[in-house]
């Protein structure tokens, strides 16, 4: 069990605790509390920890205890996955570093190469960069990293997500193997593990796990829409009624954030959109004023809002559902943050059933789900996921099968206006025999509808039988219909139950060919009203 403390007992000096004392760090976060003394005793270190966990300080304080500001080379190198985390961290160094002579730069892609190449020939203590531009630079030789003391890895298993796992091992590969290396991640795929054993130094391992944290910080709700339409009037009411301080919107894509960006001005709200395709002034520009609250919105991409540390964020809101759990997480991660609180609304259609289902079986915990008017939603059905794969985000509807809700296969149940469908077609061969039965039990106005087609070929054979069971108002209909080939026979029997007004209608047509034969029976049942209605047509 980890126990409450202060920055001091971890070995942080008394000056550094002053600046954090200031900037609101009293209490450090058990990351923290894990990590610094390890990393202050020169350990390699691998920590496995969510965002929002104070990750950033963890790392950030033993390295700013040993920089020396006599040195005029680059010591630190800490290497980020997109440069939203890269100015973040950047920006947190220059908060710790007031008074001082450290001097921290930012290389990263959107910003010009060649300003960077002037700044990195002047004195530059820390460097924190995207793999990209970090490349760039030490093909072009206008950085050298044989200096670095102290190599940072945030956010790995983003940085191999992203496809820059490659990039990461050449500017491991061109560091001193002396220096100490800090490797962060939330998962530890093969790839981060590999790269660990081959450049490390028997490092130290911590797993601090934060699912309790995500949970009992963030109130998580799901609102059941049906699509974009009612998704956005949904939005629009929620966010009327919430009237948040701050929130952030996310979309699945960058043309999705765009759109809702759109409406959401029409509506009035003071939007903005953070995607990858703004340019880094205009990306720097939506953040600072959404840091000051001159938006009240942000609507945004994931990997745009990733590595996001803004004070103030109440409500986070996934317009689109995550596709899986660390998305999630690094979402409503964004508010909750430091002990506050704040809530988090997934918005689910039927379509994402099994996204949500993976969600809440990797939180380990169930999300309360409402419909758009706020009524709780009870007794949900739980959709079978498969375990190896995620589920497909547009589900086509399954041919040749009847459709099924609860209890027994074709069986509606006892309840009224239940309604059952059941259509099958034989090909195009010979000798086709094709088979449709279907059952609407014990219910007032149950319907069932039965549609057989036998194809193109000889002696095709179809049979269709329905049964409309004990109720009253009981409607059956059958239409069956033999193809172009010759001996083609076809065979309906329809009989309604005992109830009042069973109305019964069989439609059998013979198309087209010689020696067709068709039969049609029909029987009512004991009671009076039932209505017996055959046609039969030639073409």
């Amino acid at each position: 069990m980890i126990v409450k403390t202060d920055f001091l007992k971890l070995g942080i000096k008394p000056e550094m605790n002053d600046l954090l004392q200031k900037a609101g760090f009293t209490v450090p976060t058990p990351i923290q509390q894990q990590a610094i003394p390890l990393l202050l005793a020169g350990k390699d270190l691998i920590a496995q920890a969510q965002t929002g966990t104070g990750k950033t300080l963890a790392f950030l304080l033993p390295i700013l205890a040993a920089i020396d500001e006599k040195k005029h080379w680059v010591q630190a190198l800490i290497i980020a996955p997109t440069r939203e985390l890269v100015v973040q961290i950047a920006g947190e160094v220059k908060k710790l570093t007031q008074g001082t002579d450290v001097h921290v730069l930012t290389v990263c892609g959107g910003t010009d190469i060649e300003l960077q190449k002037k700044k990195l020939q002047q004195e530059v203590h820390i460097v924190v960069g995207t793999p990209g531009r970090l490349l760039d630079h030490l093909k072009r030789e206008t950085i050298r990293l044989s200096g670095i003391s102290k190599l940072v890895i945030d956010e790995a298993d983003q940085l191999l997500k992203l496809g820059f796992w490659e990039d990461v091992e050449q500017l491991v590969i061109n560091t001193s193997s002396k220096r100490q290396m800090m490797l962060f991640s939330a998962t530890i795929p093969e790839p981060v593990r590999s790269l660990a054993k081959l450049y490390m130094s028997n490092p130290s391992n911590l797993h601090v796990k934060t699912e309790r944290v995500t949970l009992d910080e963030i109130r998580q709700i799901a609102v059941r829409t049906k699509d974009d339409e009612v998704k956005l009037s949904t939005l629009h009411k929620m966010l009327s009624e919430y009237q948040p301080y701050l929130a952030i919107v996310f979309c699945i894509s960058k043309q999705r954030v765009s759109e809702l960006n759109t409406e959401l001005a029409k509506l009035g709200y003071a939007a903005d959109e953070l995607h990858g395709e703004l340019s880094q002034a205009k990306r720097q520009q939506v953040i600072r004023r959404f840091r000051q609250a001159k938006l009240q919105v942000l609507v945004a991409t994931d990997i745009a809002a990733r590595g996001l540390d803004i004070e103030g964020v109440t409500h986070i809101f996934n317009y689109d559902i995550p596709h899986d759990v660390e998305s999630y997480i690094h979402r409503i991660g964004r508010t909750g943050r430091a002990g506050e609180t704040g809530l988090a609304v997934t918005f689910v259609s039927s379509r994402d059933d099994g996204y949500l289902q993976m969600i809440e079986k990797g939180i380990k915990a169930e999300i309360a789900q409402q419909d758009a008017a706020g009524n709780p939603v009870r007794g949900r059905r739980k959709p079978m996921v498969s375990k190896t794969a995620a589920p497909k985000s547009k589900s086509a509807p399954e041919k040749n099968k009847p459709a099924k809700r609860s209890g027994k296969p074709d069986q509606s149940g006892t309840t009224g206006e239940r309604k059952s469908a059941a259509r099958n077609s034989a090909g195009k061969g010979d000798g086709g025999k094709s088979t449709v039965r279907n059952s609407v039990g014990k219910g007032d106005g149950g319907k069932s509808a039965a549609r057989n087609s036998a194809g193109k070929g000889d002696g095709g054979k179809s049979t269709v039988r329905n049964s409309v069971g004990k109720g009253d108002g009981g409607k059956s209909t059958v239409r069956n219909s033999a193809g172009k080939g010759d001996g083609g026979k076809s065979t309906v029997r329809n009989s309604a139950g005992k109830g009042d007004g069973g109305k019964s209608t069989v439609r059998n047509s013979a198309d087209k060919a010689g020696a067709r034969k068709s039969a049609v029976r029909n029987s009512a049942g004991k009671d009076g009203g039932n209505r017996y209605s055959p046609t039969n047509r030639k073409k």
